[in-house]
Formats: C-alpha cells, sequence, structure tokens
C-alpha cells in the first residue's frame, strides 16, 4: 500500500528549481529530451512506484508509460505550472492506483489460468517434439500393414469414439464381429510392436 508521509515527502522533493535545467537543456531535440528526462527522474521513480505496487516489474512497466506520456507532453512540462518531478508522480500514481484496481477486479482463478496457460506454452516452446512425430508415424505405419477389415474397426472404435454397438452399425456387421476384429488388431499391432524393439 502506499505510505502517506513517504509520497508527500517524494511529491514536494524537488519543485519547479530542478524543472527549469531539464527544460532548458532538453528543448532542442526530443530524443535529447527524453534521455534527460531518465538521467534525472528515472530511478527515482522507479522506487516511488515500487513502493505504491510493491512489485518490481509491474512498476517498471508503469514508469515506462509515465516516460511516454512525459515525452508526448513535453509543452505542459514548464516550470511556471509546477515542477517535473511533481507532473512525472502524479502521473505515475494513477497509473499505479489503476494497475492495482484491475489486479482486484480480475478474479484469482482467472490469473492462475492465465499463468499455468503460459507456463504451459513456454515449456511447449522449449519441448523437442522429434520423438512424438516419430511414434506418431511408426504408428500410422503399422496400422496401415493391418488388413482393412481391422483397420475400420480401429478407425470407428478409437478414431470415431464409437462404441462396439455403434461402429457395427455403421459399418454394417454383428457387435461381435466389432469386438472380434478389435481383438486381432490390437493383438496384431502388440506383435509388431514387440518385434520391432
Amino acid at each position: 500500500m502506499t505510505h502517506v508521509s513517504a509520497v508527500k515527502t517524494e511529491i514536494a522533493f524537488e519543485r519547479a528549481s530542478n524543472a527549469a535545467p531539464w527544460r532548458h537543456e532538453c528543448s532542442n531535440d526530443a530524443d535529447t529530451a527524453l534521455k534527460g528526462l531518465y538521467d534525472a527522474y528515472y530511478s527515482r521513480l522507479l522506487a516511488y512506484v515500487t513502493r505504491i505496487l510493491a512489485d518490481q516489474h509491474h512498476a517498471e512497466d508503469v514508469v515506462q508509460e509515465t516516460m511516454l506520456r512525459a515525452w508526448c507532453h513535453a509543452d505542459p512540462l514548464t516550470p511556471d505550472r509546477g515542477s517535473v518531478w511533481g507532473w512525472l508522480t502524479r502521473v505515475a500514481h494513477n497509473l499505479a492506483i489503476d494497475r492495482i484496481r484491475a489486479r482486484r477486479a480480475r478474479p484469482v482463478e482467472v490469473e492462475v489460468e492465465v499463468e499455468e496457460t503460459v507456463e504451459g506454452a513456454t515449456r511447449g516452446r522449449n519441448t523437442d517434439h522429434s520423438d512424438t512425430v516419430i511414434n506418431m508415424m511408426f504408428v500410422a505405419t503399422m496400422v496401415n500393414k493391418l488388413v482393412p477389415a481391422h483397420r475400420s474397426v480401429l478407425h470407428a472404435v478409437y478414431y470415431a469414439d464409437h462404441t462396439a454397438s455403434d461402429a457395427a452399425s455403421a459399418l454394417g456387421v454383428p457387435v461381435g464381429t466389432v469386438k472380434s476384429r478389435l481383438h486381432h488388431a490390437l493383438r496384431n499391432l502388440k506383435q509388431t510392436l514387440e518385434h520391432q524393439r
């Protein structure tokens, strides 16, 4: 949470006296202005926002957004309108509070689910799938070597996810025949697999 006394001290610190030199030095070029702004205020602003959010990574995002807004709205940053530090802390404070509100608005389950999805995606990116592909190709080759009647039963039961009676209706054979063909097909696949090892 925000420590009010620390916030007031930070906001009160460095009024127009330091704002004028930054504006004078950086008014020539936008890139130079942004660099001057970062050099003068980034580390203190990051410390200020980190105290509000208690999260370094979110604080860095808020400071980046604050600096971007300062760069886009450089004209209002003049000593006669107040200090640059005061403007930066006000914008950063508002952005940080928005983040806190957004975090509280999201249910906990959604956050956990998103983190698990991101972790799964990261693991998936680093995983070598070559063994899985080779196994799939090997199984497909073994299935293709079966007689057509056994292949069609395997397809109906495992690929199309039919029960034995549904597969029998689809194939036009008795249920007992489906069960028998399925048994023989699986036995042949098992024997072929054992011979390959």
